[in-house]
């Protein structure tokens, strides 16, 4: 494993070895403070909003905890260690999955960069993903 993020495009692109996670996820918000700190620690992760504060939980833990969200997604992590000075991964993985008509949101944390994409099209997006790694080395 690199222990030293890696900052040039195409290496990035050529390293990025998407990886599927099984969960299916779903973006939730809320105003409740109570609801909050009860759905947060729970949360693959959170972001406070002006609107509210927006979470990213299980099906089932958003679900169990009332939320109401339609579109259930899954998580592709890109394996490579992305540098946060990077340019282009974020770009290059949105446009090939646009250019197939895959909508995503992408979330990048220190060592990964993580791409959801709707439920129903995580096969096409792997494969898509795949092809541009390929195609970058």
């Amino acid at each position: 494993m690199t222990t030293e993020p890696i900052r040039d495009t195409r290496a990035m692109l050529a390293g990025m070895t998407p990886s599927l996670d099984a969960t299916e996820y779903l973006f939730c918000t809320t105003n409740d403070n109570a609801l909050a700190e009860q759905a947060a620690p729970l949360a693959l992760g959170w972001f406070r909003e002006d609107e509210g504060m927006s979470l990213i939980l299980s099906a089932n833990q958003a679900n169990h905890l009332g939320f109401n969200a339609a579109l259930s997604m899954r998580r592709i992590t890109l394996t490579v260690f992305s540098s946060l000075e990077g340019i282009g991964l974020t770009a290059a993985v949105s446009t090939a999955l646009t250019r197939h008509g895959i909508p995503c949101n992408m979330v990048a944390a220190y060592h990964h960069d993580h791409v959801f994409v709707p439920a129903d099209m995580a096969d096409m997006a792997m494969q898509v993903l795949m092809d541009l790694q390929a195609a970058s080395t």
